[in-house]
Parts: C-alpha cells; sequence; structure tokens
C-alpha cells in the first residue's frame, strides 16, 4: 500500500477534474507496476508536488537510490522526459527510466530535505540559479516540445477578454504586458526552456552540489524562464539588480524584460481564468518596475 497525500487528491480533482481522479485511483495499480517492472522497491514516504507523487525507491539489481515519478500526462508534463534526455544530467537531475505510455519516470535520487530555498541569502541563491540557468538553456529544443511562439500568440488572443473582467489598474498592467510580448513575439526563440525555475524546483545533489528538477519544457526564448525564481521572496528594492543577474545570463535584457512581462501576462490570463478578483499584487510591482525601465 501506498500513501497519496490529500493535498494531491485536491490539486488534481480542482486542476484536472474526472481525469484528475481518475490518475489518483489508479495510482496503487500503477505504483506496484513499476517495482516489478523495473525491480525496485520503496525505502521511505510518499512524496508530492501539485501534480505528481515521488516515490523514494532502490533498484534490487545494483542498489542504485532514486525516485519514481508518476504524474499526470498533459501538455505540460510530456515534455520532461524529453527534456531530462537532452540534457543529460547537466544542471538537472538525471532520467534513469522511463515509460512513455504513462509518462512514468525514474530518476536520479536528490536530497528533496535540501531545496535551494533552504539557502537564506537570496542573493546567494540566485546567484545559484543563474548559473543552472545557463547550462540549462545553452541547449537548442529538440523537435516537437511545444513552442513559446504558440503559447504567445493564444496569449495575445486572450487578452481583450482578460481586460475586460479586471479593474483598470491589473487592466492597464496587462495590456501593457501584451504589448512588450507583440515586440518580440515574432521572434519566440528556440532555446531549451525548464519553464519552472524556481527555489523549490533546484535541490541538493551528491554528484553537483545543485540540480533542477520538475521542468516542463518548451523551445522558446531563455528570457521567459526569469519570473519564478524573481518572485521567490520578492523585494521591490532588489529586483532591479536581481532582474539583471539573470537578464546577464540570456544575454539581451530587452528581450529578457519582454518575456518577463510575458511570464506576467501568462500568469495573470490564468489568474483571471480562474476567477481570481485581480492579478497577483507582487506581480503587478514586478511588472510596473520592468516597465518604468522600459519607459
Amino acid at each position: 500500500m501506498i500513501h497519496v497525500p490529500e493535498e494531491l487528491v485536491q490539486s488534481q480533482t480542482k486542476y484536472n477534474g474526472e481525469a484528475g481522479r481518475a490518475f489518483v485511483a489508479g495510482l496503487p495499480e500503477r505504483v506496484e507496476e513499476f517495482l516489478g517492472r523495473w525491480g525496485l522497491r520503496v525505502t521511505g514516504p510518499s512524496m508530492y508536488g501539485m501534480a505528481s507523487l515521488v516515490l523514494p525507491v532502490r533498484r534490487d539489481a545494483d542498489g542504485t537510490r532514486a525516485a519514481l515519478k508518476m504524474q499526470l500526462l498533459d501538455e505540460e508534463t510530456e515534455g520532461e522526459p524529453v527534456g531530462l534526455r537532452v540534457w543529460d544530467g547537466a544542471g538537472a537531475v538525471r532520467l534513469l527510466d522511463h515509460d512513455g505510455a504513462t509518462g512514468t519516470m525514474l530518476l536520479e535520487r536528490l536530497d528533496e530535505a535540501r531545496p535551494l530555498s533552504t539557502v537564506e541569502d537570496t542573493d546567494e541563491a540566485l546567484g545559484i540559479v543563474a548559473d543552472l540557468l545557463a547550462r540549462l538553456v545553452a541547449v537548442p529544443a529538440p523537435e516537437g516540445l511545444r513552442t513559446l511562439g504558440d503559447i504567445a500568440a493564444g496569449m495575445l488572443a486572450d487578452v481583450p477578454e482578460a481586460v475586460a473582467r479586471l479593474g483598470a489598474d491589473d487592466a492597464a498592467v496587462l495590456r501593457d504586458c501584451a504589448a512588450a510580448v507583440r515586440e518580440v513575439a515574432g521572434e519566440p526563440g528556440d532555446r531549451l526552456l525548464h519553464w519552472d525555475l524556481h527555489f523549490g524546483n533546484v535541490l541538493a545533489g551528491a554528484r553537483e552540489p545543485w540540480l533542477a528538477i520538475d521542468p516542463k519544457p518548451l523551445a522558446g526564448d531563455p528570457g521567459f524562464d526569469l519570473l519564478p525564481a524573481l518572485m521567490d521572496r520578492f523585494d521591490p528594492e532588489r529586483f532591479p539588480w536581481r532582474f539583471d543577474l539573470l537578464a546577464e545570463v540570456v544575454g539581451d535584457r530587452r528581450r529578457a524584460t519582454a518575456w518577463t512581462l510575458g511570464r506576467v501576462l501568462q500568469n495573470g490570463l490564468w489568474d483571471v481564468e480562474d476567477g481570481e478578483p485581480g492579478l497577483d499584487p507582487e506581480q503587478v510591482a514586478a511588472a510596473r518596475i520592468l516597465l518604468a525601465r522600459r519607459a
């Protein structure tokens, strides 16, 4: 028997409806299948995120410590093994095995008790993210991944309806973010992006001091990868320096600014879709700092 945390049940039900409930219901059978298929034994309690169940395991054949990850396949998660294979452990957790039909993965075991969020100095932690980001986005995206060009086109198409549902101040921010995206949408980039690189998605490891986990890969401009880490412990006074630190990695501050505003746009559109009364105040503050610098 495995423990499926109630938080995972709730998030799957909220975001994925019937498909999420079916995924949760099938987890015990799936665990048993892959423990047998890959010759694994569970060595500790279940771990989980918003979308996945992870079990610490040991491979019987050679004693390798690993992590068995199960998640619902969708347009975001189906690219994870693709990206991990391309990176092959360079800045990211290593993929040991994968089942394409279910998306189940066997991953290198990292230290889940030591995420980057345990580093108290935010600037030091962001420097670690910058080093990882530089390595990850140096790689061209393989064929077949979702693309930033398609995502940007979809966002811009959704803006008129979204701004009509917001108050004047939030609507103005969303329109300004959309205007910035329009300037760069014709050159969406071709790098392999992590998409969710923040302090909680970087873990300490034995092979390397820090490695990225849980990517939602896409092909695009590296500037689209900056915002998640910048919103960790958001500080308006330090935000410009921290933005410049990450923007230096991607090399073009103008494009990095536009695509970071694009991430604010994406999150804002999701807020509206979810029925939130307004945009996230910290992301609005970040967007206004960037918009003022653009001006």
